[in-house]
């Protein structure tokens, strides 16, 4: 599951409202509606606000690129 869509799950999960959020985090109310709704995403910085306001924990993992030396050998 990708991370927007746990995000909005945890949202409407919480009862909280999006004024109520908007508030809390200082996240545009109408970006929050955006979001919520699959419209458009969030910057990490939002990304990070609501999660402490949720109580989640937010980890990330990048895999590494292959560096160009390494493409094609085996």
């Amino acid at each position: 599951m990708k991370l927007s869509d746990q995000l909005r799950r945890h949202l409407d999960s919480s009862g909280l409202t999006m004024y109520a959020i908007a508030k809390e985090t200082g996240i545009d109310q109408a970006s929050l509606g955006k979001f919520r709704h699959g419209e458009r995403g969030l910057s990490w910085d939002a990304v990070d606000k609501l999660g402490d306001l949720l109580g989640l924990k937010i980890v990330t993992t990048k895999k590494p690129k292959a560096s160009p030396q390494s493409k094609g050998k085996k």
